[in-house]
This record gives structure tokens, sequence and C-alpha cells, in this order.
């Protein structure tokens, strides 16, 4: 007679504090128009790295008051959300760079318009975006401007670092340009704006 052992299912990592709090987020209640939306899970991420300190971004997100409560109620269920305060500069440019997100939205979800908001408060820190952002990683910051910005992500073919891009972009709209060679490959800096971010 032969025995089969059966195989043990493997076990599951735990999940971050992070991850923990990105679920309890996505377990509340949301609109009808916010379970539709894919930049909730994206928003969930982003909420709870500013709840592990993670990011740059002030305890506003870079909303108005009554942007965090639509936000909260119709995301996630109307309950306060425990932010620490970062420090966030205003950009001189911060409304022409909010302009020119808009101006590329999907037109499909209000989350749109608060996400080019905090975006560009983000843009104000010293790291990559994503983790100015708070975000787990630049995936997720490439999903929000895919899902959020598709005109202006789409434009991004040679993967630019999206802060460089995003000024990039701003600049050229300005007519300035301020790259030394004519072509990206041919520039002393390429490394640093297309090199894997870490």
């Amino acid at each position: 007679m032969m025995l089969t052992l059966a195989r043990a299912a493997p076990l599951a990592a735990p999940l971050s504090p992070r991850q923990r709090l990105q679920h309890a987020l996505l377990a509340r209640r949301a609109s009808a128009v916010a379970r539709d939306d894919p930049n909730r899970p994206i928003l969930a991420s982003l909420l709870a790295g500013r709840m592990c300190d993670a990011g740059m971004l002030p305890a506003s997100l870079g909303l108005s008051d009554d942007e965090r409560a639509q936000l909260r109620r119709d995301y996630f269920d109307g309950s306060p959300l425990a932010l620490p305060g970062g420090v966030a500069e205003a950009l001189p440019e911060g409304a022409d760079l909010v302009d020119m997100l808009l101006r590329a939205r999907a037109g499909r979800f209000p989350s749109e318009a608060w996400l080019a908001k905090i975006v560009i408060t983000a843009c104000a820190g010293k790291e990559h975006l994503w983790r100015d952002l708070g975000l787990a990683n630049r995936r997720e910051l490439s999903q929000l401007l895919t899902n959020a910005f598709p005109a202006f992500a789409q434009k991004n073919t040679g993967d630019m670092k999206w802060k460089k891009f995003l000024y990039r972009a701003y600049c050229a709209g300005e007519g300035i340009y301020v790259c030394p060679a004519p072509s990206c490959r041919e520039c002393t800096d390429y490394a640093n704006c297309f090199a894997p971010e870490v």
C-alpha cells in the first residue's frame, strides 16, 4: 500500500502594516462611482502609505477641505483618515502643472481632479515621485497616471522617470528647452532620467 502525503499549501507572507491599512480602507463602503474607479486601490495605497508616514504629502494631500471630505465620504465611507503632516512647499508652477494634467484626464471619475493636485503637491518632494506620494512602488504611479491621465501617460514612450517627464512636458509646453543634447540618448544626464528607480 502506497501512502501519499498531502502537500501543504504554501503559507502566505504576513501582510505589512501598510498592506493591512490598504485592505482595511478598501473594505470600507464606497459609492457606486467610487467602487468602479480603478484609482480607488491606488488612493488606498497612497493613504495607507501616508498613515505609515511614507512620502512627504501634507495631511491635506494638497486638497481643499471639501475635496478631502468628498474623498472620505464617497471612497472610504466617511471615516476620518489619520494622516501625518508632511511638509510641502507650494510650487510656483503648481497651478500650471495641475492644469496640464487636467487637460489630459480621462474624464471618468472625480478622483482624477484630486489626483492631479495630489501628484503635483508631491512634486515638491526631493525623492522619486512615487516615494514622495507614499505609494508602494513606481508601478502604482504608472498605473495612476495611465488610469487618470492617459493622454499624458502615453507620451512617456521611453519610460522616463515621472517627475522628470512632468517637468519636461511642462517646459516644452512653455517653450523652454533645457536639455543640452538634441536627443535624450546623447545626453550626459541620460542615466539620471532613465535609470531604474530603487
